[in-house]
């Protein structure tokens, strides 16, 4: 479990004892069914996390009912929607990632400031990238892939989950780096993507660890590089990208749970310090392990600032490539 003591410490700060007026006590949260919206169909990447969390929190809280609202559509804008102009009571919360952190630059006039319109309750996981090739592919490693991409521009391509997300703005981050050029086949979402990627139409992807674990075990996909500082326990075998020879690449792959501005600080404390005692056990790290990711935990001042800031690093790439999404 990769959660700093600073973090830990700061998720499991004492409880408030005395609240502003119309606060929610903590003891009486939640007393109804709590909603979290995922702004993906099931079945992605993020919606077994997503119902993992809703299971573990309605547990701790006496059987409570914490259920997952899949809201789909219009690149995420569905879903965060719905969170924005929700009663800010802590009885609807979004789970969020790239995706959330990427729109604001790159779409104009969204129905929604992720800035101002949201605060953040408690940091989820951590995710990695991983890059993967079709057996096809005669590239064995990242030096011999990126030799490749330079000998034939613009002939190999690659496939992401959509416009906007981590595995698009990933692959866009390494051709600036590299200098490489490489076609673009935005999907929507992970699984037609990885169809098309184990079908040879794709030639290779950066696609979030969690999705292709089980093709890299079955050699149905082979293994480049893996973004963070370190190789995860799931893929022992895979380099990381500075073990392979690109130093400090990579984006922040993360996930939380934010919530309509005006929700109060108790309520979105209570969640932090439950996830943050959740993720505490040997079983569920093991879990979150086995998933390729890393627990992870931060108060919900914490959560907002890296909300923030993911929102900057994001949108960097977003400009720097001039990538534009179109419905």
């Amino acid at each position: 479990m990769n959660v700093s003591t600073a973090a830990a410490g700061g998720a499991c700060v004492a409880l408030l004892s005395t609240f502003s007026d119309g606060a929610i006590a903590q003891s009486d949260y939640p007393n109804r069914p709590v909603r979290i919206i995922v702004p993906f169909p099931p079945g992605g990447s993020t919606d077994p996390v997503a119902r993992l969390v809703a299971h573990k929190l309605g547990e701790r809280w006496n059987d409570a009912t914490v259920v997952v609202d899949n809201r789909p559509g219009g690149n995420t804008l569905i879903g965060t929607q719905i969170v924005a102009k929700a009663t800010p009571d802590g009885y609807t919360m979004g789970y969020c990632g790239a995706s959330t952190f990427s729109t604001p630059s790159l779409i104009q006039h969204i129905p929604y400031n992720v800035l101002t319109d949201f605060v953040g309750v408690t940091a989820i996981a951590k995710s990695r990238i991983v890059l993967v090739v079709h057996p096809s592919v005669p590239a064995q490693n990242l030096k011999e892939l990126i030799a490749l991409a330079k000998s034939k521009p613009g002939e190999l391509n690659y496939g992401s989950s959509g416009i906007g997300t981590n595995t698009h703005l990933s692959a866009e981050l390494f051709t600036r780096i590299t200098g490489t050029k490489l076609l673009h086949v935005p999907y929507k979402g992970s699984g037609p993507l990885t169809n098309d990627l184990l079908g040879g139409r794709v030639n290779l992807s950066f696609q979030v660890s969690i999705t292709q674990i089980p093709n890299i075990n079955s050699k149905k996909v082979r293994p480049i590089a893996i973004t963070g500082e370190g190789r995860i326990k799931a893929l022992p075998h895979v380099p990381t990208f500075d073990e392979a020879g690109l130093p400090g690449y990579g984006l922040k792959g993360w996930t939380c749970l934010l919530a309509p501005t005006g929700t109060p600080m108790n309520v979105r404390t209570k969640v932090a310090n439950t996830w943050a005692e959740i993720i505490k056990s040997p079983d569920m790290e093991a879990l979150m392990e086995k998933q390729g990711l890393e627990s992870y935990a931060l108060p919900p001042d914490e959560t907002t600032a890296l909300i923030k800031e993911s929102v900057a690093s994001y949108g960097k790439v977003i400009t720097d490539s001039n990538i534009v999404w179109k419905p």
